[in-house]
């Protein structure tokens, strides 16, 4: 059983510095960057969000994600083993319905972008007691 993840699409939610970077095995492999502009309220954003997270971290091929949301833009980007398993998740059925209500109610504008990583580069500030070591 998977450790239960973070409500990282709460409409409270702000860049947490204590929050970790996803870490996904060696590339390749492939990201689906989504940027979003909301539309004003909640109208049941945030559960679905929830749910499209849980669901997402269910399906075969799912590696991690990332998502950050100020305001007004927000980012997230979603880890995969391949375009087949990008491809099952846009299809699955309780993502199709989300996907229809963002269009309808939750988003001013999107955009979704699908890339695959050949290199990664990474960094860590180890720290002990609150001090940089």
């Amino acid at each position: 059983m998977k450790p239960a993840r973070p409500n990282l699409y709460a409409p409270e939610f702000q860049v947490d510095r204590t929050m970790k970077t996803a870490h996904p095995p060696e590339p390749p492999y492939y990201a689906v960057i989504f940027t979003s502009v909301r539309t004003p309220g909640d109208n049941g954003y945030a559960e679905t969000a929830r749910r499209m997270l849980e669901l997402a971290a269910e399906q075969d091929g799912f590696l991690g994600v990332e998502a950050a949301r100020d305001s007004g833009l927000g980012i997230t980007v979603s880890y995969w083993d391949s375009l087949e398993a990008i491809a099952r998740w846009k299809r699955n059925t309780e993502h199709l319905e989300a996907q229809r209500k963002g269009r309808e109610t939750w988003y001013q504008e999107y955009r979704l972008r699908i890339a695959k990583v050949t290199a990664e580069r990474a960094f860590r500030r180890e720290t002990s007691g609150g001090n940089v070591k």
